[in-house]
């Protein structure tokens, strides 16, 4: 038996890349809005598709495709912008489809580090009679380096 992580009921939004899913806590989720403009962001992290301007906002968007190590694809006009928020930033997160908000308890959570060691993104796996759902950490999704690359390049554009 692995360990479990949390303590207590967790509600998480659950949004999908082709077949994969994955969770974030309610919590670091702002909103969820349609697909805009992405506007080239030089000098930025491979990462980092670019920037949009959300009422007033310049916010980087996030290749979460490259980082799962998925298959690219266009963006197209269904998809969605989860805007996130890290410690440090507010993030759009492209998805293919937001599927709902679900509630978790702790039985239900596999830790990560149980199931591989280093899956740094990831706080633990729901087992989910129709599959799985990757809890995602956003806090460490960017590395200390991307983060202040992103930083750089925002700065140098007058984005920031």
């Amino acid at each position: 038996m692995g360990h479990y992580w949390g303590g207590q009921m967790a509600n998480h939004v659950v949004f999908c890349f082709d077949r994969l899913r994955v969770a974030l806590r309610l919590a670091c989720v702002e909103r969820v809005v349609r697909v805009v403009d992405i506007a080239p962001l030089p000098d930025a992290p491979d990462i980092v598709l670019g920037i949009v301007n959300l009422e007033g906002r310049i916010i980087p968007v996030i290749n979460m495709r490259k980082r799962f190590r998925l298959p690219e694809r266009d963006i197209v006009l269904s998809d969605q912008l989860v805007i996130a928020r890290t410690r440090q930033r507010s993030v759009a997160l492209v998805t293919d489809a937001v599927s709902g908000i679900f509630e978790y308890a702790e039985p239900d959570i596999v830790v990560a580090e149980t199931i591989l060691p280093g899956l740094e993104y990831s706080d633990g796996v729901v087992k989910l009679s129709d599959g799985l759902i990757l809890i995602h950490n956003l806090d460490r999704f960017l590395s200390l380096e991307e983060a202040a690359s992103i930083d750089s390049a925002m700065a140098t554009s007058g984005a920031a």
